[in-house]
């Protein structure tokens, strides 16, 4: 399994931002490979990070390479105020089981 963490500085998001936004959202979740998503925001940096889950590194350039995601890219700076981009691969994953877990099992060894 390998995670995508885009973390980000935001400087004004408008409706453009928006459609784009969710548009993004729906094409990652359409690509096979896709296991989820997680957000948090840090008040104290004003940094919000956005973590995806794919299966695989072919599934994340799926997304990577899509149209809407290059042009995302391409005029980020009209929404954003810095950004970092984070891609690991994730060699395990376990906790206390309180957390209801909502990636599969069978996702990491």
């Amino acid at each position: 399994m390998y995670s995508a963490t885009f973390i980000f500085a935001t400087r004004q998001f408008d409706e453009a931002f928006h459609r784009l936004d969710r548009r993004i959202t729906e094409i990652a979740k359409t690509v096979p490979g896709y296991l989820g998503e997680e957000s948090w925001e840090n008040t104290a940096t004003g940094l919000t990070s956005n973590v995806y889950y794919w299966e695989s590194l072919e599934a994340l350039q799926q997304l990577m390479q899509h149209p809407d995601h290059l042009t995302a890219k391409r005029e980020q700076a009209k929404w954003l105020a810095g950004y970092q981009v984070v891609v690991s691969q994730v060699l395990r994953m376990y906790g206390d089981g309180q957390l209801q877990d909502w990636l599969p099992v069978t996702a990491v060894a």
